[in-house]
């Protein structure tokens, strides 16, 4: 065997390591249950206590690092969603009612987001960049009107996280219903007509089951 391909198998076994103890610390935030010892975390990821420390320093950064992954995940999902979308308005609209949506496809990672709210308003990863670029993007296209983004995000971002968190409350209400209305709310907030905002939350949507279910199995 050649040195490359035994570097690159080496590289791969620490990959499938680091995404073992992401997986797990991540099921642990899911269930609100982060005060837990290291080697718990390690034998939920069916990995040894020497190998937590080759990737972390402590519980905390595994932690930020699974939040962060989490967001990543979340985040390249709704790029693949609506990459051939020109309008930002309608980036927006779609982007908000596939993430209500994906709070039931994908639970427990919807869970993640739900128990890091703060870090899902002002994080560089996940939905906020791509909120706030929609957001700029529409507002430079004549398409929003809005004095302040960032402020607009922070009504965006609360809006995202209570609903998130009434469709796990309420497991009998209509997820896409619920996601569509509140859609609706926030583009007339943004400065589009009623008509408008009822026409672009009508539109159909990709198949966020099956681009869900493909990245669930990466």
């Amino acid at each position: 065997m050649t040195e490359q391909a035994t570097g690159d198998r080496s590289a791969r076994r620490k990959a499938r390591t680091r995404a073992a103890l992401l997986r797990a610390a991540q099921a642990f935030i899911a269930a609100g249950n982060t005060n837990v010892p290291i080697l718990e975390i390690t034998q939920a990821a069916d990995v040894g206590m020497g190998s937590f420390y080759n990737h972390f320093e402590s519980k905390e950064q595994l932690y930020q690092a699974a939040v962060e992954d989490a967001l990543d995940r979340y985040g390249a999902l709704l790029d693949e969603l609506t990459a051939d979308l020109d309008d930002p308005a309608l980036a927006f609209a779609q982007s908000f009612r596939l993430s209500g949506r994906l709070h039931r496809l994908q639970p427990e990672l919807s869970r993640v987001l739900l128990n890091n709210g703060l870090a899902l308003a002002t994080s560089e990863y996940g939905l906020a960049p791509r909120a706030r670029r929609d957001i700029e993007a529409a507002v430079e296209a004549g398409r929003f009107t809005v004095r302040d983004p960032e402020l607009a995000m922070v009504t965006v971002a609360g809006a995202m996280l209570c609903l998130g968190q009434l469709l796990h409350d309420r497991p009998g209400r209509d997820a896409a219903e619920a996601t569509d209305q509140v859609a609706e709310d926030l583009l007339r907030m943004l400065g589009l007509s009623a008509d408008e905002a009822h026409e672009l939350c009508r539109r159909p949507l990709p198949d966020v089951g099956a681009a869900g279910s493909r990245d669930s199995a990466a």
